[in-house]
């Protein structure tokens, strides 16, 4: 934590610390603006974005798609500026204006006492709702180490300042501990992590590498599953955080056909709000058994 290795990092979080404290009439246009800058400069994660769009939005001309590319790079932008407020200015990250859509769905979940499966994905938006989300019920969070000890530092304890839980998604054990004691777990499902533990599903129509987790802690919890989605509101300067009713008949059986529903309750989440998605991702890095990239070498 103290090697000189890691002492560009902690600039950055002392960065970070003095963003957070920014007023919101600030940190939209500040947003926007360091959207741009990394859009000039982020060449690989440029072409990452422009091949994502491509792929999942054939319908869109060359300026349609160069145009929701620099809406991305935006939208990531104010995203990590609110994880600055939410990990680094925890009193503040609890008080901002948030609509719940569906409260319904997650408060019936619960009531069947046996845990809840949050399905979720890697949206613009993340860390800045942690507070409405924990005001709703017991919910703890899965998340994936980071090799910086610097960074898993401040998101781990970001992240604490909200949820009791805060799970590395190798932990197997305490995962399942959580449900069985009847609380949520959120956790995303939408990120390419290689053929082993998945199976290839169409996500906008490509078919793309899907861990099939969601299936394995259902089956071994026996809890509901119910996607959770969450999107800024610019015009207004609000974010809403939604739940969808819990799937119906799932697990299947099928770990195809599960995946096939796990990536449609997804892709629906991210039609509402495309630009507000982290397209940035190598979504389709893996490729079923003799396809060729779609990235390029």
């Amino acid at each position: 934590m103290a090697s000189p290795r890691v002492w560009p990092t902690w600039c950055l979080v002392g960065v970070g610390w003095l963003i957070a404290r920014l007023p919101w009439a600030a940190l939209f246009p500040l947003g926007r603006q360091f959207g741009r800058l990394a859009l000039r400069l982020g060449g690989a994660r440029r072409h990452i974005t422009e091949t994502n769009l491509r792929l999942c939005f054939p319908e869109l001309d060359s300026a349609e798609r160069k145009a929701m590319v620099q809406r991305v790079f935006e939208a990531v932008a104010l995203g990590t500026l609110e994880l600055c407020v939410a990990w680094l200015n925890p009193k503040r990250g609890q008080r901002h204006p948030v609509r719940v859509e569906g409260a319904e769905h997650f408060h019936g979940a619960l009531a069947e006492g046996r845990g809840v499966v949050l399905l979720g994905a890697h949206f613009a938006v993340m860390e800045i709702i942690a507070a409405p989300l924990v005001n709703l019920g017991p919910v703890d969070v899965m998340y994936r180490k980071n090799r910086n000890p610097v960074w898993e530092w401040v998101q781990v304890r970001g992240r604490r300042h909200y949820f009791d839980g805060v799970l590395e998604r190798k932990a197997l054990r305490p995962t399942l501990r959580t449900l069985q004691a009847g609380r949520a777990l959120w956790y995303a499902a939408d990120q390419d992590y290689g053929p082993r533990h998945s199976v290839f599903a169409p996500f906008f129509g490509v078919s793309a590498a899907t861990i099939t987790a969601t299936t394995q802690l259902a089956r071994h919890s026996g809890s509901p599953v119910l996607m959770m989605s969450q999107h800024r509101n610019d015009a207004d300067r609000t974010w809403t955080l939604r739940f969808e009713p819990p799937l119906s008949n799932f697990p299947s059986g099928d770990e195809l056909q599960d995946a096939v529903r796990v990536n449609q309750a997804i892709e629906a989440a991210v039609r509402r709000r495309p630009e507000q998605y982290l397209w940035l991702h190598r979504r389709f890095k893996t490729r079923p058994p003799g396809e060729l990239g779609l990235y390029g070498p």
